[in-house]
């Protein structure tokens, strides 16, 4: 985390304030956007740009990604004792931040990203907190506890269960968990899609005309990596490029549609996914594409106008029933491809989000569970003979995943299993979701 020098430390602790004044947590970055936007004081001064917006914005992702962290270190420099940090998070509840004075938490927050700016001038004991911090890094450096690790890391303690079953579902090696939980500790790339069938260098180029810092992994996929800010490109207003995530592509992939076919996405949202399977279709056939919110459809109206996608239509779809198939649907008795980007728990998409984790409750997966399951059980009644189902989730959650196939091919007898796979993190730089192909017989 950077906390520039140009940064008031007094700026940080009116803008941390604000945000422990909610009574329920709402996203940050849009918490954020509209904070920052609406409030004239007392960041006017100082947030005069967007590049100094993001500059707090980061800070504040950073105090998300280690807020537990901050509180441990909090409470055990008070003590001056080490804990069972195991029995410690057991009773830890996120209004503990709440009583930490908001030099001491910046300060722990800087100390934990290495950041060397002097210490916050209201912080009198700062070299004697140094001095503790220095002997926690120095525990945690060495510790084989992997509860531990996971404290260090952003991540609380008590998720080892639900980690440690994703490792053994995907076989990870005891490397790639570590290396899957050590990747908590930062965002992922910018990654872009590109939306129509031109030439990367001609898309790269367009890019770097309007400062957007673009570059391509080993395998030819786009990134953004800095530079002017990516809305503002002629690319992106020219519909030539989208945000989408690498994984979210890889779903989108999944869908193997051909020019002419009928797909369903059913809980499309603003439409990434259905952006990416139109644009493999020539603008030909159909996909339609259904949530339950309109409002999100609307943003995937503009976009697929902005591509010059002519074949996507979209209406609310509560989920709790059949879908009524649409007349050209119903001549061939079910759409080729159903697309179930399920509601689930996003724990997968924490490195971006890292406040999600404290909103994160694995009892509320039970019922996650239960809507993902009626989803799972409506849509299929869409997919055509010889018809496929993808399901996917943006979830590392295997009760959300693995087990949710299981679930259904268990009561779905006249469907079997093509493949299912963990996309992303710890293999690519990305979120982390699910994606099973499931073939109707």
């Amino acid at each position: 985390m950077a906390i520039p020098n140009k940064i008031p430390y007094d700026t940080l602790f009116d803008l941390w304030r604000n945000w422990l004044m909610q009574n329920d947590w709402m996203p940050l970055d849009k918490w954020l956007k509209n904070h920052l936007r609406k409030n004239t004081n007392p960041y006017s001064e100082f947030a005069s740009s967007k590049n100094e917006n993001r500059e707090l914005s980061l800070c504040m992702f950073s105090a998300m990604r280690y807020f537990q962290l901050a509180c441990a270190m909090e409470e055990s420099y008070q003590k001056q004792a080490m804990f069972d940090w195991s029995a410690w998070d057991q009773t830890w509840e996120k209004s503990s931040a709440k009583k930490i004075p908001v030099a001491a938490f910046w300060f722990w927050i800087a100390q934990r990203e290495k950041n060397e700016n002097a210490a916050p001038k209201a912080l009198r004991d700062a070299i004697a907190r140094k001095a503790w911090f220095e002997k926690l890094e120095q525990h945690f450096s060495v510790t084989e506890q992997a509860e531990e690790i996971l404290l260090w890391s952003g991540l609380r303690p008590q998720w080892l269960p639900l980690l440690e079953e994703r490792r053994e579902a995907s076989q990870w090696t005891h490397e790639q968990l570590t290396e899957f939980v050590a990747q908590q500790n930062s965002a992922p790339p910018l990654w872009l899609r590109i939306q129509k069938d031109l030439p990367v260098e001609d898309v790269v180029k367009k890019l770097q005309q309007d400062s957007v810092h673009v570059e391509l992994d080993e395998n030819g996929h786009l990134y953004a990596r800095g530079g002017k800010h990516l809305s503002g490109a002629q690319a992106h207003k020219e519909g030539w490029v989208e945000i989408q995530d690498l994984a979210s592509q890889q779903i989108a992939l999944a869908v193997d549609v051909k020019s002419g076919q009928k797909v369903w996405d059913c809980c499309a949202g603003a439409g990434g996914k259905s952006l990416a399977i139109a644009a493999r279709m020539n603008n030909k056939g159909v996909v339609i594409a259904t949530d339950l919110h309109g409002y999100k459809l609307e943003e995937l109206k503009r976009r697929s106008k902005r591509a010059e996608f002519h074949n996507i239509r979209s209406f609310e779809w509560t989920g709790d029933e059949p879908l009524r198939l649409p007349k050209e649907v119903a001549q061939q008795q079910g759409f080729d491809w159903v697309l179930v980007d399920a509601p689930c728990s996003s724990a997968g998409t924490w490195r971006r989000n890292p406040d999600a984790r404290w909103r994160f409750n694995p009892t509320d997966t039970e019922e996650l569970v239960a809507l993902q399951r009626q989803i799972l059980t409506n849509a299929e009644k869409g997919v055509r003979a010889n018809g496929h189902l993808v399901y996917a989730t943006c979830s590392w959650q295997v009760s959300e995943n693995e087990a949710q196939v299981k679930w259904f091919l268990e009561n779905h007898p006249h469907f079997s299993l093509v493949s299912q796979t963990m996309l992303g993190a710890p293999q690519q730089d990305s979120d982390a979701m699910f994606v099973a192909v499931l073939k109707r017989n």
